[in-house]
């Protein structure tokens, strides 16, 4: 069912074959009508997750990244608008020949077709995928998720038995007496044979782990083996995931029915995610949504440089209106993320305010970068009607992209995806970074006024990232870290490859915790 876990089961079970040598890929269905994420409300989707060609995609797709540290594209995010837009559109130019466009086979060999295009694109620095990942999203037996479960049979009687493996993600409940229940899943699996499709491993989800009596009562009423059984009880950790299904042999069951050549296992996975932490910072995250989901690469990407400097973060996720609640002289550090609209943003403004004055550690992105500039102008140079044309009237020191005025469409039309930028030497981003040459994802609407930019920079205001004429990255001396992104690392941010600037900016934490 929906919101159980299937996109962390998917991305750990590519963990596991990765760290068995093989290349793996991953598709994300989403049977949702949408033609993609980028148009939804986070508040109730979640986050909009940015993909290197400026997709904007499911945030499940951003687990895929993190767990398989591989970049995806557009195409490995499908969803029943892109799919019925390219089936309408290819009938509009009479591609098929005046056939009557049905359900079966048009709509579901396009499905097919979206999949084994993923599948078949290659790998950045790896070339072609040995396993694709193919994630169904939505609840068994939902009418928009059908036609990719019929695709899904059709594909599964296309090729040969062991190219492909069907994983059933399914609820373990237990009851007020703490049994564990299996009925759920014995309709839901009755519910797939009924699509004929039947389940060659199920992962059964809970809060405890499935014991062996259990299992063998599973294996009996749904038809497989008891080493086909998976359990995946909830753990502190997500990164842990991959190796607590290890320990249910997974690894074996997917190469015996894919008759995978076993090869020697990579344990780095295992040795990053069990490093123990020395030390422990507490970073405040001025929000104007108070779901975690909707932050979660921000809050995946201090984990990893958390992790990385064996330090502990502690996140406090504070409602930009109602900050002042939970005063942020008790925080390490503060960290102002991207968002749209007008609520909170005075809030925000304020932390940003208190963090410079006070000295502590910050890190804006996006609509925080550009409320520094707001901030900086207001109270520093002076300029109490600074604003952004987002925001209202007054002084725009932050105006709507050139590109972006008269744009009526809101859907994939923001400056999305991967930009260069150019780092100012001797600069705390080229300190950073380490090199003067950066790429980094975007998804914004408006950038730095250029006609306010020689008064910022007089006023002490540093750009010490530009792209062209587009200002990137804003800094202010003598504070111990005040560094603002327009872009946002969060999303390459990997476990194994933790993103400079949220490194940079938990290391500064540490140090203002030393000092404190």
């Amino acid at each position: 069912m929906s919101g159980l876990g299937k996109g962390i089961t998917a991305a750990s079970i590519g963990r596991i074959l990765k760290n068995r040598g093989f290349a793996v890929t991953a598709v994300k269905i989403d049977p949702y009508l949408n033609i993609d994420a980028g148009t939804m409300n986070p508040g109730q989707h979640g986050e909009v997750f940015v993909l290197s060609d400026g997709g904007e995609v499911d945030l499940d797709l951003g687990n895929y990244e993190r767990f398989l540290d591989i970049d995806l594209s557009s195409r490995h995010n499908i969803t029943t608008g892109k799919i019925y837009r390219s089936v309408i559109e290819k009938e509009r130019r009479g591609d098929y020949l005046g056939e009557t466009v049905q359900i079966i086979p048009h709509i579901t060999d396009e499905i097919r077709s979206c999949i084994r295009s993923a599948a078949e694109e290659g790998i950045p620095g790896e070339g072609p995928a040995d396993v694709c990942l193919v994630e169904v999203g939505g609840t068994v037996g939902d009418i928009e998720s059908m036609p990719f479960l019929e695709a899904v049979r059709q594909m599964r009687g296309d090729l040969p038995h062991t190219d492909t493996v069907l994983l059933h993600v399914t609820l373990i409940p237990e009851d007020t007496m703490g049994d564990l229940k299996t009925k759920p899943t014995q309709h839901s699996v009755k519910a797939l044979r009924e699509l004929g499709l039947l389940a060659d491993l199920i992962v059964g989800r809970g809060e405890r782990p499935i014991g062996p009596h259990t299992k063998r009562k599973i294996s009996a009423f749904c038809d497989l083996p008891v080493q086909g059984v998976v359990s995946a009880a909830t753990v502190p950790d997500i990164y842990q995931v991959p190796m607590e299904m290890e320990k249910e042999g997974v690894a074996e069951v997917l190469s015996s029915h894919l008759g995978l050549a076993p090869v020697k296992t990579n344990n780095e996975w295992y040795s990053l995610v069990s490093r123990e932490y020395t030390s422990r910072v507490h970073v405040a995250v001025v929000t104007k949504y108070g779901i975690e989901d909707v932050y979660l690469s921000i809050k995946e990407a201090l984990k990893h440089a958390g992790r990385a400097l064996s330090t502990e973060v502690k996140i406090t996720w504070l409602d930009a209106e109602r900050h002042e609640e939970h005063p942020l002289g008790e925080f390490d550090g503060v960290l102002i993320p991207g968002g749209f609209g007008k609520r909170g943003l005075e809030g925000k403004i304020e932390a940003i305010r208190f963090a410079r004055t006070q000295k502590i550690p910050l890190l804006g992105l996006c609509l925080g970068f550009q409320l520094s500039v707001v901030e900086y102008a207001r109270n520093v140079l002076g300029w109490e009607d600074a604003t952004s044309a987002e925001i209202g009237e007054g002084k725009h020191v932050i105006a709507i992209l050139p590109e972006q005025e008269g744009v009526t469409d809101l859907g994939g039309t923001m400056r999305l995806g991967n930009y260069p930028v150019t780092l100012k030497q001797g600069s705390l981003a080229m300190k950073i970074y380490g090199q003067k040459e950066i790429i980094e994802r975007h998804r914004h609407r408006y950038e730095v006024n250029p006609v306010f930019l020689p008064e910022l920079e007089k006023g002490g205001l540093v750009f010490s990232g530009i792209w062209k004429n587009r200002m990137e990255i804003c800094e202010i001396p003598d504070h111990p870290f005040f560094l603002a992104t327009q872009f946002h690392p969060e999303f390459r941010s990997r476990p194994t490859r933790p993103a400079p600037a949220f490194l940079g900016f938990v290391e500064a934490c540490s140090s203002q915790r030393c000092r404190g």
